[in-house]
């Protein structure tokens, strides 16, 4: 019996806030879905056709502009909108988010697909699952793929994304890290959507005997050290 083709899965940093911009793929089709994709769209292209694929699905984590480009503090982002000019695709957003996104980088509902928890797309002979972790926005997602998750700004390398922004709820960012997430095996890779940390990625292991956000007792706990009371 001949080996499955192993999966596509490559990390780039670009952008002044240490974004990182993934690409997957299935070394068959020759199809790549790309996460997160803002910044440099000619760098994100050029990544894809270099590996020989064709960007053919579009992944956001959350809405925020420096993960979909838009605009952010009086700057613009370059980013899904620029992408879908230069390629054929979807762009797969958790519901929760769908309006935000389509604020933030002027797409409109036929670019979008609407996901919810749970669901699942195909690359070949890859499944990827589709995790609803709100916390840093309502509708953040991670994908989980061929025991890789893409963390967006949920999980970090040892820390979490913020909860002190507009949609941000730190209650719900706990039930993600330390429900949802908490709950994956140890052996899964984590990449997350920016390189705060030496280490480029992790593991649901390390981070469960690493990470503080993980290791809280329970909910008060929590909030606490996030400065919050329950509310």
């Amino acid at each position: 019996m001949s080996e499955q083709p192993r999966l596509l899965l490559r990390q780039v940093q670009l952008g002044p806030m240490a974004n990182y911009v993934y690409l997957i793929g299935d070394p068959v089709s020759r199809k790549a879905l790309v996460v997160d994709p803002a910044w440099d769209v000619d760098e994100i292209c050029g990544l894809a056709q270099r590996d020989g694929y064709e960007i053919d699905r579009i992944l956001i984590t959350h809405y925020h502009p420096d993960h979909l480009g838009g605009h952010l503090w009086g700057h613009d982002i370059q980013g899904t909108a620029e992408l879908l000019k230069r390629v054929k695709a979807k762009v797969y957003v958790n519901r929760h988010e769908a309006e935000g996104v389509k604020t933030v980088a002027g797409l409109s509902d036929s670019d979008l697909v609407k996901v919810d928890a749970g669901d699942r797309i195909e690359l070949g002979p890859f499944r990827l699952t589709f995790l609803h972790t709100p916390g840093h926005t309502p509708g953040s997602q991670c994908f989980l793929v061929e025991g890789n998750l893409i963390s967006g700004d949920t999980l970090f390398v040892d820390s979490c994304g913020r909860v002190d922004l507009p949609g941000s709820d730190p209650e719900q960012m706990y039930y993600s890290l330390n429900h949802t997430l908490k709950k994956l095996d140890d052996a899964v890779m984590v990449f997350p959507g920016h390189a705060y940390a030496p280490e480029p990625s992790t593991t649901i292991g390390e981070q469960k005997r690493r990470n503080p956000y993980l290791r809280f007792a329970g909910l008060d706990q929590f909030l606490a050290a996030m400065g919050y009371g329950r509310r």
